[in-house]
């Protein structure tokens, strides 16, 4: 059997694939993201899914890709935790970037964005991968993810800045203290996470226009530092992987539209058109 996983910062989607290439199993766990989950957590956490459990000894094979793993230390802590697991598979691990090309890929080169708690960019032309931007991560980079949008809305609502129907609103959802608010982006484990949580009050809420242009904004922000310094982009298409892109899809789509680049397909879950990848040019 083989796995092939697509880990964010907030879950992990698992598919398990049998002797035939045929589906066997599909399941999630949280994200393992190494940058802020201990890694004596990730073994405890594998283990409450019964499913991958029961056919552990049986897989032969893992692709791993994940959020956080464009760092060889990184990859390795994913390997080793993963060995401690599932002892009878040969465990790859390669960065989130590269399960977002290959989820995107149609046949043509194209500038690849992941869109989701966390944000990133790639040129992918088939076969090679070129990144010429570092992921800085939520506290200084995440253009235009969930964790940079909740971060927006978390600090207005605190400083006052939120329009009075939507602090009302988020006032009687949250009841956020402030001390609460810094335990948890200071001292969890799983700060960005717990910001990009909040973009479900704004979600539904997106045709507010404080939001749309908070939104906006924000996309633009991603655009500017992860899209444009492609060159490619001027040319080729661009694709988004990811929940956030999903949900703000019509959004991205002007803000490229402004910058006359072009949105090619959007995609919310990539595991699906990653297993196909796999199935189709690696196994």
């Amino acid at each position: 059997m083989v796995a092939i996983v697509d880990s964010g910062s907030t879950k992990s989607d698992w598919v398990i694939l049998d002797d035939f290439k045929k589906v066997f199993l599909k399941t999630e766990t949280i994200g393992f993201n190494p940058n802020f989950i201990n890694r004596e957590l990730i073994v405890p956490e594998i283990e409450k899914n019964s499913s991958l459990i029961l056919v552990k000894n049986s897989i032969t094979k893992i692709f791993f890709y994940g959020s956080g793993c464009g760092v060889k230390k990184n990859c390795e802590t994913i390997e080793e935790e993963l060995k401690r697991i599932f002892t009878k598979a040969e465990i790859v691990v390669k960065e989130d970037l590269m399960a977002a090309a290959y989820a995107a890929y149609s046949g043509k080169p194209a500038v690849v964005c992941i869109l989701g708690t966390g944000s990133n960019s790639c040129y992918f032309d088939g076969e090679n991968l070129k990144i010429e931007l570092p992921s800085l991560g939520f506290l200084m980079g995440d253009e235009g993810s969930g964790s940079a949008i909740g971060k927006q809305l978390v600090r207005r609502y605190f400083m006052k800045k939120l329009p009075a129907d939507l602090h009302t609103e988020f006032e009687q959802n949250y009841g956020l203290k402030i001390e609460d608010a810094l335990k948890n982006m200071y001292h969890s484990p799983r700060p960005n996470a717990w910001l990009a949580d909040f973009n479900k009050f704004v979600i539904e809420r997106k045709e507010h226009p404080y939001f749309k242009n908070m939104v906006y904004e924000e996309m633009k922000n991603f655009f500017e530092y992860q899209v444009i310094p492609y060159q490619e982009s001027k040319e080729a298409e661009i694709n988004f992987i990811g929940s956030i892109a999903y949900y703000y899809e019509s959004t991205l789509r002007s803000v490229a539209a402004e910058f006359h680049l072009h949105v090619g397909h959007v995609v919310q879950k990539p595991i699906e058109s990653l297993v196909d990848y796999h199935i189709k040019y690696i196994l």
